[in-house]
């Protein structure tokens, strides 16, 4: 189940970045507090982590993660921001996923 292993770590991965970027947006845009910066820092730190998991290299990692970003963006602006997705943002994340799942998972002989 190397498949599910990859997915969840880009799903946590996807997770610490929008947090990262999020709280700064809080402070910038919506007047809260300048302490919202110290989490914001730490989770785009683990977000960096995160991705120097994966067990294939670093180019790949990156364009194949940007497609579970985009879900998960997707699943924030349903969840965070209380907007539900159209069908076209829902297709889009699938052809994204679908993309990533090729990046990631097609055979490859090195």
């Amino acid at each position: 189940m190397p498949e599910l292993k990859t997915l969840g770590l880009f799903l946590v991965t996807a997770l610490a970045e929008i947090v990262g970027c999020y709280l700064p947006y809080l402070w910038l845009r919506e007047g809260k507090t300048i302490w919202l910066l110290v989490p914001g820092a730490l989770s785009l730190a683990a977000f960096a982590w995160l991705l120097s998991l994966h067990p294939t290299t670093a180019g790949r990692v990156y364009a194949a993660y940007g497609g579970v970003y985009i879900f998960m963006a997707i699943l924030w602006l349903w969840t965070v921001d209380g907007i539900k997705p159209t069908g076209w943002d829902l297709l889009g994340a699938s052809v994204a996923l679908l993309g990533m799942a090729i990046i990631m998972f097609a055979p490859r002989s090195a």
